[in-house]
């Protein structure tokens, strides 16, 4: 039962874990981000691999991070919520901790996880989708994560879905992530209680009278049970995810789509409206085979899970063909 570690990079946290083969952890920690000081991050990763090190016999890292992870598998090229630029994160953690050491964009290695263990198991074409602050994904095509000739493919949330919409933090105008994220989700019950207070009064309530300090957790109890205004939100938003899946699925046809990240919490007051989007805005859908919508499986720690197996694997093609791996990784279809 071979295990590595795996570690989930986030502008808040950094949570390591040690992975079985199985995908189970055996023992987690957690340090702050000092996510402006490029690097103290990575002292901290070395502390946490040297922790975890001490008490499990584990033979390889793996790194989740948010950002743009070069085809080597080991560059961080850029990341929005971090201090790295072109930054080797890969050779850094290795010569400190003296393991094998692969780093994976997070929606990559949550898509991995989840296909390996999760919500994924039994599909051949899975786009997994990671809903939170923005969108992210990753995409895993018989058994094999495409990450693009650069390796910054599945970036989901920038597909363009409204000409001229509302700007997003790349540059760019109408990205999906603006209209179908948890921030959205905040925002548009920000706006229906501004417009309609009395139509809002519960989400109001919650917030302490104030339309602006409307959270995504007030919005998820409330619809919860059953407020009308807190449901026409989770509508807003599900039909928004609803859209651009349909779009991917005519990029990528896949059988299985997943969705995850902090909104997958609200389970199917999300998942049913981008389900019915979806279907209804699927281009031929009354003749051709229609995906599943599925909700992920792993939760929180699919980062972790994910990033450690994908470690695993680089080891076991570092000891089957002695060189590093790039581009797609195999994984076996359950």
């Amino acid at each position: 039962m071979a295990l590595t570690i795996g570690i989930d990079v986030g502008g808040t946290k950094i949570a390591a874990g040690v992975v079985d083969s199985d995908g189970v952890i055996h023992r987690m920690v957690r340090r702050t981000t000092p996510a402006y000081d490029a690097r103290g991050v990575e002292a901290v990763i070395a502390e946490l691999v040297g922790e975890l090190a001490r008490t499990h016999p584990v033979e390889a890292v793996g790194i989740g991070a948010a950002g743009f992870v070069a085809s080597d598998r080991g560059t961080v090229l850029f990341a929005p919520n971090l201090a790295w630029r072109n930054e080797p994160l890969g050779v850094v953690v290795e010569g400190a901790c003296g393991l094998p050491t692969v780093v994976e964009n997070d929606g990559n290695a949550a898509a991995w996880g989840e296909t390996r263990f999760g919500a994924g198991r039994g599909g051949h074409t899975v786009v997994a989708l990671t809903v939170g602050t923005g969108i992210g994904g990753g995409i895993v095509v018989d058994g094999v994560l495409h990450r693009g000739r650069f390796g910054v493919a599945a970036e989901f949330g920038h597909l363009n879905v409204e000409p001229h919409g509302r700007r997003c933090g790349c540059g760019n105008h109408g990205c999906w992530e603006r209209y179908a994220s948890g921030r959205a989700l905040v925002r548009e019950a920000q706006d229906l209680a501004s417009v309609s207070p009395g139509y809002a009064a519960d989400l109001l309530a919650r917030a302490g009278g104030y339309a602006n300090d409307i959270t995504g957790h007030h919005v998820t109890a409330a619809a919860r049970q059953g407020d009308a205004a807190a449901l026409e939100c989770f509508q807003v938003i599900g039909s928004w995810l609803g859209h651009g899946m349909a779009d991917i699925a005519a990029f990528f046809d896949p059988d299985v789509l997943i969705i995850g990240g902090g909104v997958c919490e609200a389970g199917e007051l999300l998942r049913a409206p981008a389900a019915a989007a979806f279907e209804n805005r699927l281009t031929g859908r009354s003749h051709r085979p229609v995906a599943e919508v599925r909700l992920a499986e792993l939760g929180a720690n699919v980062g972790i899970v994910g990033a450690a197996d994908l470690a695993r694997e680089h080891v076991l093609g570092l000891a089957h063909d002695g060189s590093r791996a790039s581009g797609g990784v195999q994984c076996p279809i359950s």
